[in-house]
């Protein structure tokens, strides 16, 4: 599967939560560790996708395991203080 690189802006911190997304569903092992550190069914992610308390859940998800946030910014062509720097624009 290919990422591309300019999937969003830096700036738009919903836009990019949810490339970050795109990317961590990508792989199966860590999208089923995401929905099960989230809580969250199949269903429940398709349902919020443009909530708040999502976008900022997959940000967190990957900004608490450091490979994760590295590897997302990498196929995203982003740094990484751009993802955190996102889940703190979205606030809590």
């Amino acid at each position: 599967m290919t990422i591309l690189r300019e999937t969003s802006s830096p700036s738009d911190p919903q836009a990019l939560a949810l490339s970050a997304l795109g990317w961590v569903l990508a792989e199966q092992s860590r999208a089923d560790r995401f929905l099960s550190l989230t809580g969250l069914t199949p269903d429940e992610l398709r349902a919020s996708l443009m909530e708040r308390g999502t976008l900022t859940a997959v940000l967190d998800f990957l900004a608490s395991h450091e490979p994760d946030l590295l590897a997302a910014a990498d196929a995203l062509g982003i740094k990484p203080e751009a993802l955190v720097a996102a889940r703190a624009r979205l606030g809590a």
